[in-house]
C-alpha cells in the first residue's frame, strides 16, 4: 500500500466515521492503524533485506566504499602487533618474532582478498581484463 492508498484510506475511514457516527471511531481508528503499521513494518522489512543484500550494482566501488573499515582493521593489526612482537620475540627469539609477522600479515591478507573478491565479484568478468 502506497502513500497515495494510505491517504485513500484516511479518507474513506473518516468519510465511515461521519456516516456511522462516533460510536465506531474507535474500531475505525484502530483499523486505519493496522493498515499504516502493516505498511510501515513492510517498508522496515525491506529496508533489511536491500541491506542484507549489500550495495546495488550502481553504488559506489567497494574498495573505496568500505575504506573506513579496510583502513580501521589495518591500524588495529599494527597496535596488536606491538605486543604479539614483543611475546613473540620473548617466548622464541628470532623465530617467534618471525612466527607472528606471518600470522599478522597472513589475516591482512586473507581480510585484503576478501574485499578484493567482492569487487571483483561486482564489477564482473570486465575487471580481468
Amino acid at each position: 500500500m502506497e502513500s497515495q492508498e494510505l491517504k485513500k484510506e484516511l479518507s474513506a475511514t473518516l468519510d465511515a466515521r461521519r456516516e456511522l457516527g462516533s460510536e465506531y471511531e474507535a474500531a475505525l481508528v484502530d483499523s486505519f492503524v493496522e493498515k499504516v503499521d502493516t505498511q510501515v513494518r513492510r517498508r522496515l522489512a525491506e529496508e533489511r533485506l536491500s541491506a542484507a543484500r549489500g550495495p546495488h550494482p550502481g553504488a559506489a566501488d567497494s574498495l573505496e566504499g568500505n575504506f573506513g573499515e579496510r583502513f580501521g582493521f589495518a591500524i588495529i593489526t599494527l597496535v596488536l602487533a606491538i605486543p604479539l612482537s614483543a611475546i613473540g620475540a620473548a617466548q622464541a627469539h628470532l623465530s617467534g618474532l618471525i612466527v607472528a609477522w606471518l600470522g599478522i600479515l597472513g589475516v591482512n591478507y586473507v581480510h585484503a582478498a576478501k574485499f578484493r573478491r567482492r569487487h571483483l565479484g561486482e564489477r564482473g568478468t570486465d575487471a580481468l581484463d
